[in-house]
C-alpha cells in the first residue's frame, strides 16, 4: 500500500480548474492520512470518468476491492479509538477549522465540484457553503453531547450516556457530492465516529479533497476514509464486520439492497431515496413568487434533485396564466457553460443518463402530454461544449396522473404541469405515490396552508417557497423514500447510542 501525501487540494489540479481546464490528481481513495493507490489483486479495472459539460475525460477512477476497503476501515477504526477519547469541546475545535478551510477556498473547491458534476457555478458555491455550515453547525453541537441523570428510591441513581457507534459507512450520491460528503461527515464525527465515505463513481473527485482538508484541520489519521467504487465496493463496505452503521443517498432499488445488507449485520441504516414530490398552486397566491417556486422546484442542478416538486398542480382558474409566465421564464433560463457566472443551467451527468430523461419526454407526448418549451438536446454555440450533456428545460402541459412522466423520478429538468380543482381533490392525488421525500403549498391563506402542510405525507413541505435547505433542519423521507434523517439536532440520534448506568446506593435486596 502506498500513501502519498500531498499539499492541501492540490495546487496543481486547482490552478487548471481556474482556467476551465481540470487535470485531477490521483489517487482518488484516501486513507490513513493519504491519498492510496489500489493495490490489492482483486481491484477492477479503471473506470472512466467525464467531465459533463464538454464529455472529455477527467481522469480513470480505480474501484477499490475487499483488500483496499478492509484497509480503509482498521484506518478508521484505529482513529476512532483516538477521536472518541476526545472531549466533545476538542472534537469541536477541529471541525471549526475544517469549516474554515473550506471557507477559504469555497471557489476553488466550487470549480472542481462544477468541472466534475455539471451543475452551474453559482448553484456550487452555495452547495459549498451549505458544506462548511453543516461542519460548523454539528462543531456547535459537539460540545453539547449528554445523557439525563434520573433520581431512583433509597438514594439509588441512574445516567445515561450518549456514545458513538464507530465506524460509519457513508454512501453519497453525483448530484451533490461535496455537500453531501459534508452531511454525512459533520454529525458522525461530533459524536465521536469515524467514517469510510464512497462517492458515486461519476463523480469521485471532490470527496478526496474533503479527506484532505479534515487532514490539514488535524483530525487523527484515517478519521474520514475515501474509497472509490460501484454497487461491489459499496457491497463490500455494508458487509464489512467492522462497520457499525450505513447512511445512503440515492435510489430506491439500491437502498433496498443496502438496507437488506446491513440487516445481516444488525446495522442501523439511514436511506434518503427518491422523490415525486408535488408542489400545489392554489388561486389565492402570489403568482410571480409561485412561479419562481416553481421554477426552484424543477430546474436546480439541472433538475436532479430527489426532492424536486416535479408534480406541478394548479388550481385551475390560474392555470393560464401560471403557464404563460413559467413557460416565459423557463425559456428564459441560459444553459451553457456551467463554470460562466450568468448560467443558469448546465449540464446533466452523463450521456446515458441524458438519454433517460430525453426518452421520458418522448414517451410523455405519446401518452398526450403536451410540450411547451424544451425538452430537447441542447447544443451550445462554444465549441468546446459539442460533446456535453446539455437538453433545454421542459415544460409538460395536459398531464394526467397517470402518465408516465407524473408517476415516476424523471430526474432531470422536466416539470408535469396537473390542473385540479378543490384542496380535498388535490391533497388525495398529491399523496398517491410511493415517495414521500417533499411537498410544497403556495397560498395566501394562512389557515390552509398549515391544514395542507399538515395533510401532504412527505417529510418536508415548504409554504411559499422550494427546495432551501438549512442545515439546522432535519431532511428526509415518508413511505419508500427513505427513513431516519439528515441535518438538524435529531441526527445526532442516528449517530449514536445510549448507554443506561444504574448505580445501586443501598443493599442489594435479593430473594434468593
Amino acid at each position: 500500500m502506498e500513501i502519498l501525501r500531498t499539499p492541501l487540494l492540490a495546487s496543481a489540479a486547482i490552478r487548471s480548474a481556474s482556467t476551465g481546464t481540470l487535470e485531477v490528481k490521483e489517487p482518488l481513495n484516501f486513507w490513513g492520512g493519504g491519498r492510496v493507490k489500489p493495490s490489492s489483486k482483486d481491484a477492477k479495472p479503471s473506470e472512466a470518468v467525464c467531465e459533463p459539460a464538454t464529455g472529455r475525460v477527467l481522469c480513470h477512477m480505480v474501484p477499490c476491492g475487499a483488500q483496499e476497503v478492509d484497509q480503509a476501515i482498521q484506518s478508521a477504526q484505529s482513529a476512532f479509538l483516538k477521536w472518541s477519547k476526545l472531549s466533545g469541546m476538542e472534537r469541536a475545535r477541529i471541525m471549526l477549522e475544517a469549516a474554515r478551510i473550506i471557507r477559504e477556498q469555497r471557489e476553488d473547491i466550487a470549480k472542481v465540484e462544477v468541472i466534475n458534476n455539471g451543475k452551474s457555478i453559482s448553484e456550487a458555491l452555495v452547495d459549498i457553503d451549505i458544506a462548511w455550515q453543516s461542519i460548523e453547525y454539528y462543531a456547535g453541537i459537539a460540545g453539547t453531547l449528554a445523557g439525563q441523570h434520573v433520581q431512583l428510591p433509597g438514594g439509588t441513581f441512574a445516567y445515561t450516556r450518549r456514545e458513538p457507534l464507530g465506524v460509519c459507512v457513508g454512501i453519497g450520491a453525483w448530484n451533490y457530492p461535496f455537500q453531501i460528503a459534508a452531511w454525512k461527515s459533520a454529525p458522525a464525527l461530533a459524536c465521536g465516529n469515524a467514517m469510510v465515505f464512497k462517492p458515486s463513481p461519476m463523480t469521485p473527485v471532490t470527496a478526496v479533497m474533503l479527506a484532505e482538508i479534515y487532514a490539514q484541520a488535524g483530525v487523527p489519521e484515517g478519521l474520514f476514509n475515501v474509497v472509490q467504487g460501484g454497487a461491489e465496493t459499496g457491497s463490500l463496505l455494508c458487509q464489512h464486520p467492522g462497520v457499525a452503521k450505513v447512511s445512503f443517498t440515492g435510489s430506491v432499488p439500491t437502498g433496498k439492497k443496502i438496507m437488506e445488507m446491513s440487516s445481516k449485520g444488525v446495522k442501523p441504516v439511514t436511506l434518503e431515496l427518491g422523490g415525486k414530490s408535488p408542489l400545489i398552486i392554489f388561486s389565492d397566491c402570489e403568482l410571480d413568487n409561485a412561479v419562481k417556486g416553481a421554477l426552484n422546484a424543477n430546474y436546480l442542478s439541472q433538475g436532479e434533485v430527489c426532492c424536486n416538486g416535479t408534480r406541478v398542480f394548479v388550481q385551475r382558474d390560474i392555470l393560464p396564466a401560471f403557464l404563460e409566465q413559467v413557460v416565459k421564464r423557463t425559456k428564459a433560463i441560459k444553459v451553457g457553460d456551467p463554470l460562466l457566472d450568468d448560467t443558469r443551467m448546465g449540464a446533466l451527468i452523463s450521456r446515458p443518463h441524458l438519454d433517460r430523461v430525453l426518452g421520458f419526454v418522448t414517451q410523455a407526448k405519446k401518452e398526450g402530454a403536451r410540450v411547451l418549451c424544451g425538452g430537447e438536446p441542447f447544443i451550445p454555440s462554444d465549441p468546446k461544449l459539442k460533446g456535453g450533456y446539455f437538453m433545454s428545460p421542459c415544460v409538460l402541459d395536459n398531464c394526467s396522473d397517470t402518465m408516465t412522466c407524473v408517476k415516476e423520478e424523471i430526474f432531470g429538468p422536466v416539470m408535469s404541469v396537473l390542473p385540479f380543482d378543490t384542496e380535498e381533490e388535490v391533497l388525495q392525488r398529491a399523496n398517491n405515490t410511493t415517495f414521500g421525500l417533499a411537498s410544497g403549498v403556495f397560498t395566501r391563506d394562512i389557515s390552509r396552508a398549515h391544514r395542507v402542510a399538515a395533510n401532504l405525507q412527505a417529510g418536508t413541505c415548504f409554504i411559499n417557497n422550494y427546495n432551501i435547505s438549512p442545515v439546522e433542519l432535519p431532511f428526509g423521507g415518508y413511505k419508500m423514500s427513505g427513513f431516519g434523517r439528515e441535518n438538524g439536532t435529531v441526527t445526532i440520534e442516528y449517530y449514536s447510542q445510549l448507554k443506561t448506568v444504574i448505580v445501586e446506593m443501598g443493599d442489594v435486596d435479593c430473594q434468593f
